[in-house]
Formats: C-alpha cells, sequence, structure tokens
C-alpha cells in the first residue's frame, strides 16, 4: 500500500522570500500549488492525506475545504506550536469541516505522545529534515507502526534496496526509474511505503525567487508536476493501490 501524503506549510517562515512579495502573495502561492496537487490526484483517481501547518489552518480555509470535498484527509502539521493552540485549531477545523481529524505530523519539535492521545489525535507521523546528504545516508532504524498508549506512531518508510528514505528530497532528485525500483523492492519487505512532499516543491522558483539552497530548485515547479503525474500513471499502470493514512492505520 502507498500512503501519499503533502505537506502544505508556511513558505515565508522556511525561505527568506523576495522583500517585493507580500504575505498575502506568497500565501496565494501554495493555494496555486496545493490546487495544482489536487489536479493530479484527481487525474489519476488517487486519494492522499494532506497535512496542514497549524499556523497556516485559519488562512486557507476554502482550500482546506476544497481538499475535503475531493475525498482526501485533512490532517495536522506541527511546526512548533503551543499546545492550546493545537488543541484549538484541532477542534475548530473539526467544526468547519465536519470531519475528525485523527493525525498530526511533527519533525523538529515535538509533542509528547500523552499529551497528543489526550486531544484525540489518534496517530502521529513523525518525520526527519531532508537535506542534500540524504542519498549518501544510510538509515538503520524500525520502518514498523507502533502503539503507544492507544496511539499509532509512524515512522518514516525506508527502502530496503538503498537504505534511503522516501522523503520529500529523494522524490524530488533522484530518476523515477531508480524510485520506482525502491518501491517495488520496498513492496516485497514491507506493508506500506509512506512518501511525503511538501507543496512549495510545486513552486516555479524561476518566477518567484525565493532565497533557497540550489539543490532545492532542482527539478521544481513543472517538473516536479510531471514527475508526480508519472509516477502516479506508474502506480496505476502497476495496479499498486494507495490509501489515506487514517484508512490504512484504522
Amino acid at each position: 500500500m502507498i500512503l501519499l501524503t503533502f505537506n502544505i506549510i508556511n513558505h515565508h517562515r522556511k525561505f527568506r522570500k523576495n522583500q517585493l512579495m507580500s504575505d498575502d502573495e506568497i500565501l496565494k502561492i501554495t493555494e496555486n500549488n496545493a490546487s495544482s496537487i489536487l489536479r493530479i490526484l484527481e487525474n489519476h483517481h488517487v486519494l492522499a492525506s494532506f497535512f496542514i501547518e497549524i499556523s497556516l489552518v485559519e488562512k486557507v480555509k476554502p482550500l482546506i475545504k476544497k481538499i475535503v470535498s475531493k475525498g482526501h484527509e485533512i490532517a495536522l502539521y506541527n511546526d512548533n506550536s503551543e499546545i492550546s493552540e493545537i488543541e484549538t485549531v484541532k477542534r475548530n477545523t473539526e467544526d468547519f469541516t465536519e470531519k475528525i481529524i485523527r493525525g498530526i505530523r511533527q519533525k523538529d519539535v515535538t509533542v509528547s505522545v500523552n499529551e497528543l492521545k489526550q486531544m484525540e489525535f489518534s496517530y502521529i507521523s513523525n518525520i526527519e529534515n531532508a537535506n542534500i546528504l540524504f542519498p549518501l545516508k544510510r538509515l538503520q532504524r524500525s520502518t514498523k507502526i507502533i502503539e503507544e498508549n492507544g496511539v499509532s506512531i509512524i515512522p518514516e518508510s525506508i527502502s530496503p534496496y538503498s537504505q534511503i528514505p522516501y522523503n520529500d528530497f529523494v522524490f524530488q532528485t533522484v530518476p523515477l526509474k531508480f524510485y520506482q525500483n525502491m518501491v517495488n523492492e520496498t513492496l516485497k519487505n514491507e506493508d506500506f511505503i509512506l512518501i511525503y512532499l511538501n507543496s512549495w516543491q510545486f513552486t516555479d522558483f524561476e518566477k518567484f525567487r525565493f532565497r533557497i539552497p540550489f539543490y532545492r530548485k532542482y527539478t521544481s515547479g513543472r517538473t516536479m508536476s510531471d514527475k508526480l503525474e508519472s509516477f502516479l500513471k506508474w502506480l496505476n499502470e502497476n495496479e499498486l493501490a494507495c490509501a489515506r493514512v487514517k484508512d490504512f492505520v484504522f
């Protein structure tokens, strides 16, 4: 099973932006990127999970409603939010979407399992920092879902074929054929592969001059969209099923 997930995060908190661009303009780029992702998913009849950064939720309500209307899962992305803010945003999102928010994703800053359980999260998706050294890094750790105090903790997936993780940077940079081989080899050993991408990777960095590492511009924008299209087409041709995280875990 392929668990395809997307992070929708605050661009201007990740990269220094062109000073001529307002926060509203940057937000519009985020929304347009997410809409492009939705079109690609719809073209290939694939459902996915979208992790929305907590600080963005109130600003992208129309986008969230659009994601839900297409049948995709909404979950939260914690980037150093206070516990009270997480709790409030979760409750408000559930009210306006009329959907239960089951999942939360964390990276650098983590809230404890017990605290998240008290907020009635059912699963935690933990990810690590991705940078230019990842393709050279051999990772040795468990990729199994574990249960802690009634909460499912889902780690990043790793290919046993190459010991490379299925993070955003790897999808963007490695050749698609190599990535497909990773998927085939992993599914011989694992029940699922969790893949995550970021909406900002679909930005045209030639048009919008964000200051980001040079290797992050490589195969971004339209090239990234085309690569995702080709990957989903390959999944369908090979009858490899995709699922929302909440459906697979529960």
